[in-house]
């Protein structure tokens, strides 16, 4: 049995903290091996990157999500008790309900609604000096994803819940106010939720037919149980909130066209050499650090040992830009797209395997697509300059952003 690779820190919370992004893929670097062990949260943990590592941990007769994802996730980005931390029947159900939702008219639906509010803006981006990019399109995705989810939302209540939103993605891998923003966030949104669900059952205000707010408040368990209010509350949340990250992707994507301005000419028009561009952007920026599982019941993989009980992590990022799957990987190479098929263990920014059955995101799709209707505002339906201003991505951050969100000046309708 070959030792297994360990930190010899007596617990690694905080150099994670400190290392962001590259915890993982460094140490994989410094031990010559894509697994190891370490102390995180005070607890033994395995940590993984690579293929073969992702084609393990999405295993679920290895591998269970049941008590894996540590409880500050949950309290901040996840909710408690939803479908990612759901095994077996239970996941299935759950999952089921999700991909019910994900209809190809159903994304249709969200990407006209997100077309429509983008141009909706492009007369106040006109008129306005500079246009904190960031900003504004969390403010449009949430009024585009709750008018596809069917969540009433009025013109006065947009900014403050896409603030919220923000603040749950914000607040998992941090310590103090910004944590805190998302504790009281999820609150605050569960109970926002929570009404609407109870006013649809009741009938005080009924869900738009087939919208994902009538899918969710009428979903019935295996037992033929409705979903606790909280839980479908927790569940439409999980429709909503990664709507509305989307936003990070795209700011990424306009920060790819400033930096390689090649490409804006490429994917004019262009749907194949969109797709790449946009596949590149997803594999290239941060998006989600790691996932985390739990050895279901022990067994030995390369000679390694893992226990019963064991947290799990999977380093998505830095699968994304594991040298042996991409060849220079910290280059911004689209091409490396064409003709190729993309393989659900090797891209695996919203986490890998399969769709229907498994952990990967059921919003994979609505992703792409929205950043594929993006890309093309971005270079084909407006004009606009990237001013000098602070650009960085500091990966110590989770998630990560350029500082200034990047800001836009002379926005201009092409």
């Amino acid at each position: 049995m070959a030792t297994m690779p360990a930190d010899r820190t007596p617990d690694s919370t905080l150099a994670l903290l400190r290392s962001g992004y590259r915890f993982i893929g460094e140490r994989c670097e410094r031990y010559g091996s894509d697994v190891f062990q370490a102390r995180i949260l005070l607890a033994p943990t395995i940590c993984l990157r690579g293929r073969p590592a992702a084609m393990l941990f999405y295993d679920s007769e290895r591998f269970q999500r049941d008590s894996a994802m540590p409880l500050r996730v949950q309290r901040t980005l996840t909710g408690r008790g939803g479908v990612q931390g759901l095994d077996g029947s239970a996941h299935s159900d759950r999952k089921a309900m999700f991909m019910s939702i994900m209809t190809p008219a159903a994304i249709q639906r969200l990407g006209q609604l997100f077309d429509d509010e983008w141009r909706a803006r492009i007369p106040a981006w006109e008129a306005a000096g500079p246009v904190p990019l960031y900003d504004e399109l969390g403010r449009l995705l949430t009024r585009a994803v709750c008018a596809w989810a069917g969540v009433p939302l009025a013109s006065s209540q947009v900014n403050r819940r896409a603030v919220e939103l923000h603040a749950m993605i914000e607040g998992p891998a941090v310590v103090g106010p910004r944590h805190w923003r998302g504790l009281f966030a999820r609150r605050r949104a569960e109970r926002w939720i929570g009404d609407l669900v109870e006013r649809a059952r009741t009938g005080i205000h009924p869900a738009p037919v087939g919208s994902p707010l009538e899918i969710v408040s009428e979903h019935r368990d295996a037992s033929g149980a409705l979903l606790p209010r909280r839980i479908a509350a927790v569940e439409l949340l999980n429709l909503l909130r990664p709507v509305v990250a989307v936003d990070r992707y795209i700011v990424f994507a306009a920060l790819a066209l400033r930096d390689h301005p090649g490409w804006r000419e490429r994917v004019d028009g262009d749907d194949e050499a969109t797709e790449q561009f946009v596949q590149e952007v997803r594999r290239y920026y941060p998006f989600f650090p790691m996932a985390a599982a739990r050895v279901r019941r022990s067994f030995d993989w390369e000679g390694h040992h893992f226990p019963r009980g064991r947290r799990v992590l999977l380093d998505l990022y830095g699968t994304n830009h594991h040298p042996a799957i991409w060849p220079e990987p910290e280059l911004f190479r689209p091409e490396r797209f064409a003709g190729r098929r993309v393989d659900p263990f090797e891209l695996v920014p919203q986490g890998g395997g399969d769709y229907t059955a498994g952990h990967r995101c059921a919003g994979e799709w609505i992703t792409i697509d929205l950043m594929k209707r993006a890309v093309t505002h971005l270079t084909g339906g407006m004009r606009y300059e990237v001013p000098p201003q602070d650009l960085t991505l500091d990966l110590r951050r989770m998630p990560a952003l350029p500082p200034s969100g990047l800001t836009l000046t002379n926005v201009r309708r092409a």
